[in-house]
């Protein structure tokens, strides 16, 4: 029986509670009760200062048991109306299982297809897999290292999160700008549409006043032209009528004998 999904942390072989959901066991409910809690006291301490954190002592390795367990709960699902349960192994990892653990990463790193940088959630997963994986090793060793790391682990997860939400913020954020440009750049092209109108109305205006213009000069060039030559027949009309008095008053002043 495998688990629904496979995880990089190294578990026991399932255990089957319950054969029926409906009728469960007093061993279950027990199982199932401490899977659930997430009170800070029911976490086991540590073993004290001045003792050896790796022993074959039952107690000592029972005790390594509960704090496994409350670092990596025990993964329950139901399968056929069957309950399953899967406690994290208690089995110290040796140099090869290490190396083994190394080749599964960059195994399914390739085979998920997950992106070498930027922002991948399946290599997150993966190398938080591989984590808590390293964390059930040290913990066997001695569990005060095991608490040390869970509380690294605790602290990293809680940083991304953060970093995750103020991204989310800022990306909410850099969206709501857009659309107030987009508003904004709507708007700026109709006030740009009509100062074009304008613009071509003034044009069109403009046309027309110089047209009117020229005819104006035209016209003003027309009459100058005519006043110039009527001026000019006024003055030959003057002139010779001014001749032909001269004339005449020469012929009255002196008489021809």
């Amino acid at each position: 029986m495998m688990p629904p999904n496979v995880s990089l942390v190294k578990y026991d072989t399932p255990i089957l509670v319950t054969k029926n959901m409906d009728k469960k066991t007093p061993k279950s409910k027990t199982l199932k009760g401490v899977q659930q809690t997430t009170d800070c006291s029911a976490v086991p301490c540590p073993p004290p200062k001045g003792k050896t954190c790796a022993t074959a002592d039952p107690k000592s390795s029972q005790a390594t048991e509960e704090v496994l367990n409350s670092i990596l709960p025990p993964r329950e699902w139901t399968e056929n109306g069957q309950l399953w349960i899967q406690h994290v192994s208690s089995t110290p990892a040796t140099r090869l299982d290490v190396v083994n653990l190394q080749e599964e990463l960059d195994r399914r790193l390739q085979q998920r297809q997950a992106r070498e940088t930027g922002i991948c959630p399946v290599r997150r997963e993966l190398y938080n897999q591989v984590f808590d994986e390293l964390i059930r090793q040290v913990t066997i060793n001695c569990a005060e290292r095991g608490l040390l790391l869970l509380r690294v682990r605790d602290e990293i997860r809680m940083t991304i999160a953060a970093y995750q939400t103020l991204y989310e913020s800022s990306v909410a954020f850099g969206m709501r700008k857009a659309l107030q440009a987009e508003q904004g750049r709507a708007d700026m092209e109709r006030v740009i549409a009509n100062l074009e109108q304008d613009k071509r109305d003034l044009e069109r205006q403009v046309h027309e006043l110089k047209t009117k213009c020229e005819h104006i000069e035209k016209r003003a060039a027309e009459q100058r032209q005519l006043e110039e030559k009527k001026h000019q027949d006024e003055i030959q009309f003057l002139k010779r009528n001014n001749q032909q008095l001269k004339a005449q008053l020469d012929g009255i002043m002196n008489p021809k004998k």
